[in-house]
């Protein structure tokens, strides 16, 4: 399966929109997206993950090393994740306590504003 990437900002956040499988084979392309997005200055990013069918300890890696590399610059990454199967694999790893994990963008942004962070 093909791995569907869009992003938008919605200041002061940028948002990463990923559908399909992230694995092996994908991953590199989300690397390449966040990269980008850091790159030109986003430092706080929200990666919707609502449409993601698999993800696997490849696609995990990326979401971890994008985390260090904005927070190294003062940012934050956080996650819009619902499917119970996803949520799983987040929290069976020690990572629910790592990210940020949201059902939505809205209440992504209002984590932020409600810390003084936005």
């Amino acid at each position: 399966m093909e791995l569907l990437l869009t992003t938008r900002t919605d200041e002061p956040f940028e948002i990463i929109e990923v559908g399909g499988e992230i694995d092996v084979y994908t991953a590199p392309r989300l690397r390449e997206a966040i990269v980008e997005a850091i790159d030109a200055g986003h430092l706080r990013l929200v990666v919707d993950v609502q449409r993601v069918d698999f993800l696997d300890s490849t696609g995990l890696g990326v979401l971890v090393g994008a985390l260090k590399k904005v927070r190294a610059g003062g940012g934050s990454l956080d996650i819009v994740c619902t499917h119970p199967r996803l949520l799983k694999i987040f929290e069976i790893t020690g990572l629910d306590k790592v990210f940020g994990l949201h059902d939505s963008v809205e209440a992504a942004r209002a984590a932020h504003d409600t810390a003084g962070l936005a």
